[in-house]
């Protein structure tokens, strides 16, 4: 498990941008009623409005659940693209202009942003006594910056390696327990399958190659207060990039964009028989490829060596905008949608989702609704509390994980079948990452 909150640090010029945001957040403090009682803060008599965005699977159901189950608050749900699609680039456009949601979806990896840019209220004042103890640390930890909170926590996801269990017996191999097993388990199913590979590069994804590195013990962001180290280009990190410019180049996996029509049409033709995802990626496979129920299975990421370790690849929130007049509803909502039964059951009761829930107790619930057929009744929430509780410690989103994610992408954009160079990219995302925390007025140290 993740060490208790140390919460990310901010300078003294952003802490001014954020004083509006923390302004009002005091003002709706007292407005911010227990999840069960009225949103006004008077006599629930009169229905409230709250829009939300947001791309996470199930939230459709979820909000529907939410405005049958009570009378005074009624969420209005606009589903946007997903952030790496451009959704992240709409919620921005709109904050800046005023004409936001009340409250949104975002990833933990891009919450650091919007905070220090003072677009999101803080809400540790407005959270009724004992909110964070409901939540794993390790998405307090991710959500909390100058010892306040920001966003409410939805899920944590750490990864597992989902394959084709049909392919895989064809070619006489077992799910790696290793990263050396996973390469050779490569070479065996294309020597076997000319035309499959056991998975894919996403070059428009850092992300996914953050997780990677996070989970081979990575550490790009270190920092408290005004000061920071960066080091993208950490041992561990150079590592996992020279094994997948190997797999590259030896053709033993795919390059292609995330989620993107030619890797569904390679998920559907078996020619992609392997994802390197997260929790919430069974969910992904059942809607992308249904008629394929029964022949996928998960398991644990490959490792380093002989411990189990796993990233985080997403993870979402929900956190309120900092113009909206409406928090203390939009509050009541999310506290419903993440810490009550009734709001993970009907997100989960999709089949769309599969996500792992930030708070612990609700494991179960999930684990009962979702609808495994898919995977023929494996029970890929055991696989995920294991995954959970083998997640590396110690890793921090900083404030310039934007613009290092955006240089990564730029390099990547290269990357070709049979020809990648990866480990140039990291010396750029760490220059680029340095001299945008300089511009913003942090201290950059080592």
């Amino acid at each position: 498990m993740l060490s208790s909150p140390r919460p990310i640090g901010l300078t003294r010029r952003r802490l001014l941008a954020l004083a509006a945001a923390s302004t009002a957040a005091t003002a709706f403090a007292s407005a911010c009623s227990p999840v069960d009682g009225p949103s006004d803060g008077t006599t629930g008599s009169s229905t409230e409005a709250v829009t939300l965005w947001g791309w996470a699977k199930g939230t459709r159901e979820t909000v529907a659940a939410f405005n049958a189950a009570q009378s005074d608050v009624r969420v209005e749900f606009k589903e946007i693209p997903s952030g790496n699609a451009g959704g992240y680039a709409r919620i921005t456009e709109a904050l800046r202009a005023s004409t936001g949601p009340d409250l949104f979806n975002v990833e933990y990896l891009q919450l650091p942003d919007y905070v220090t840019r003072g677009q999101v209220q803080e809400l540790t004042g407005a959270l009724p006594a004992g909110t964070q103890d409901r939540y794993l640390s390790q998405a307090m930890e991710l959500t909390t910056f100058r010892r306040a909170v920001w966003a409410l926590p939805l899920d944590v996801a750490p990864q597992l390696f989902y394959y084709r269990k049909d392919v895989f017996a064809r070619a006489g191999v077992k799910p790696p327990r290793t990263w050396d097993e996973f390469r050779t388990a490569a070479q065996r199913i294309r020597q076997a399958e000319p035309n499959a590979r056991i998975a894919t590069f996403f070059p428009d994804d850092p992300a996914t190659f953050a997780a990677l590195a996070w989970q081979g013990g990575g550490h790009w962001f270190t920092g408290f207060g005004d000061t920071w180290s960066i080091d993208v280009d950490d041992p561990p990190t150079r590592r996992v990039a020279a094994y997948w410019e190997r797999l590259i180049r030896e053709d033993l996996v795919r390059v292609t964009p995330s989620f993107s029509a030619e890797w569904t049409a390679s998920l559907q033709k078996g020619e992609t028989v392997g994802y390197l995802g997260a929790s919430w990626g069974g969910g992904v496979l059942g809607s992308t490829v249904p008629d394929d129920a029964g022949k996928w299975a998960a398991a644990p990421m490959p490792c380093w060596g002989d411990r189990s370790a796993s990233g985080m690849l997403g993870g979402s929130t929900f956190a309120v905008a900092k113009d909206s007049r409406r928090a203390a509803a939009a509050v009541r909502f999310a506290l419903w949608a993440t810490t009550t039964a009734e709001g993970i059951q009907a997100r989960i009761a999709t089949g769309t989702s599969s996500m792992y829930p930030a708070a612990p107790n609700l494991v179960p619930v999930a684990r009962e609704a979702f609808k495994s057929s898919f995977f023929q009744g494996q029970d890929l929430y055991g696989l995920s509390a294991q995954s959970a509780e083998a997640i590396q410690p110690g890793w921090q989103w900083g404030p310039a994980t934007m613009r290092t994610h955006a240089s990564l992408k730029s390099s990547f954009a290269s990357i070709r079948p049979g020809s990648a160079s990866i480990e140039p990219a990291l010396e750029t995302a760490e220059r680029v990452s340095v001299d945008e925390l300089r511009k913003e007025g942090f201290t950059v140290v080592g």
